[in-house]
């Protein structure tokens, strides 16, 4: 046997080898690449932003709600109360604020005047006794004490009046500006109180944010809740994910929108949907993806958006996603 015939028999088996192994991990000579993956877990934890005693709960584990369904209310006595409280002060702060912006009624300030004129007739009759009781002392017919008696008699006569005066200009002039922007700060403050006080009353009923099934009924009436401790946790049902890793040799393929066929093993159909979103950065393979490469490859995330998902497509659970490499919209 020849050197040469010898060299083809040792390397043949090689090359033949190779060729498998190389046709089995490139897709581009393939109709269809082949991922796998699983449906995402899309769940809400929700929670009252109050506290307070759990009144009722309104739906099972299992059951179907809607957005907007009513699913649990607190007690709602305390923020009741309290929002009636709140809307008294707010009453009060703005009738203050409107007795100075209103000023002062035109009765108050007519009496002032009546106060003024009476202030003003002492202090003159005041005034007159005194110089009088002076004339008297010339001929002896006025002690010295009626005098001084009489000029302090005058003097706070007088200072009533120039008191009274003063009261009557406050009342024309009505409260100071900066009074009045006070009084205003302090109604917008009870008016920001109020509406806390409702927007609180409103949070003891708890709403679905959207269609989903009940996944867990976590606590029953009657139980305390400290404000954000879960209640109920919802699966969503709409939009159903999934999501796939691909290697950085076939990332060429995982344009967004590219159409895709999705399956499982549990039914034997296949699902349309379509590439959505391709993360910016590579990772390494999950533990939970079936895939015949290295766990050690990197991979890029994608995630599938299912067209017209059914119940069988649960969370969590593992898929296949196969993409045609082909130009037409879910080749066969």
């Amino acid at each position: 046997m020849s050197m040469r015939t010898r060299l083809v028999l040792i390397l043949l088996p090689a090359l033949i080898i190779a060729l498998l192994l190389w046709r089995e991990r490139a897709p581009a000579h393939t109709d269809v690449l082949h991922l796998y993956g699983d449906v995402d877990i899309r769940e809400v934890d929700l929670a009252f932003r109050q506290g307070g005693r759990l009144a009722a709960m309104l739906v099972d584990e299992g059951d179907q709600v809607h957005a907007g369904q009513l699913l649990a209310t607190l007690d709602a006595t305390p923020l009741r109360e309290a929002l009636l409280a709140a809307r008294a002060t707010t009453a009060q702060a703005q009738a203050q604020l409107l007795v100075l912006e209103h000023g002062n009624r035109p009765q108050e300030i007519a009496a002032a005047r009546q106060e003024v004129a009476q202030a003003q007739a002492v202090a003159v009759n005041d005034a007159h006794e005194y110089q009088r009781q002076r004339l008297l002392q010339t001929d002896g017919t006025s002690s010295l004490r009626q005098i001084e008696a009489a000029r302090a008699s005058r003097d706070a006569a007088q200072a009533q009046w120039r008191a009274d005066v003063e009261k009557l200009n406050l009342l024309l002039a009505g409260a100071r500006r900066e009074d009045i922007a006070a009084a205003r700060a302090r109604w917008q403050a009870a008016q920001a109180t109020q509406a806390q006080a409702a927007t609180a009353l409103a949070d003891t009923r708890l709403y679905a944010p959207a269609d989903a099934q009940v996944f867990s009924r976590v606590l029953e009436p009657g139980s305390m809740v400290a404000p954000n401790t879960p209640v109920y946790i919802l699966s969503l049902r709409q939009p159903v994910y999934v999501r796939a890793y691909v290697g950085e040799s076939n990332l060429a393929y995982m344009q967004p929108g590219r159409a895709v066929w999705v399956t499982h093993d549990g039914s034997q159909r296949r699902y349309a949907g379509h590439i959505g979103f391709v993360a910016a950065r590579a990772e390494f393979t999950p533990k939970t993806v079936e895939t015949p490469d290295l766990r050690t490859d990197l991979v890029y995330r994608i995630r599938i958006s299912i067209d017209q998902p059914d119940a069988s497509l649960r969370q969590g659970m593992p898929v296949s996603v196969d993409v045609p490499l082909g130009r037409g919209r879910h080749g066969h």
